[in-house]
């Protein structure tokens, strides 16, 4: 599938995640959930964000390397947390820094982040056509001749 036809769709996707994650933020507690889950569920939804945004930057490259470089990213902003400068500490006190990057380090979100990368992956795959079995590709491709 060409660019064209997937940027659309991994746009769309990365609304949806971005939707979902301010959706935990703001009903998570009301419906229940701990603090913990609406922390780690965030962390996937950021992941899975981050993936959709690499995706749509480097179109032309395959899932592998964009997986490579949201897994990057995410390892960046988490490590980031370990750095301390009085601006980044000011702008993590804000709702909009707290959201972005978070204020503590913790080895758990890199297993949220690893959950919210998988899935986003698996999503782009079944966006694209590609998780299909090769012999059900070729049936369906005799299907439209």
């Amino acid at each position: 599938m060409n660019f064209f036809a997937l940027a659309p769709r991994r746009f769309f996707a990365l609304l949806v995640t971005i939707a979902a994650m301010i959706a935990l933020w703001r009903y998570g507690p009301a419906h229940g959930f701990t603090p913990f889950a609406i922390r780690m569920g965030a962390g996937a939804f950021r992941a899975a964000a981050i993936y959709f945004i690499v995706a749509l930057l480097l179109r032309d490259r395959p899932r592998r390397q964009i997986l490579v470089v949201a897994a990057l990213v995410c390892a960046a902003i988490e490590l980031s947390k370990l750095t301390h400068t009085p601006a980044l500490d000011i702008f993590r006190l804000t709702p909009v820094g707290t959201k972005l990057l978070g204020r503590l380090f913790s080895w758990l979100n890199f297993a949220a982040y690893a959950a919210g990368l998988i899935c986003a992956l698996v999503l782009d795959a079944l966006l694209a056509g590609g998780l299909l079995h090769p012999l059900e590709k070729r049936s369906r491709a005799r299907r439209k001749r």
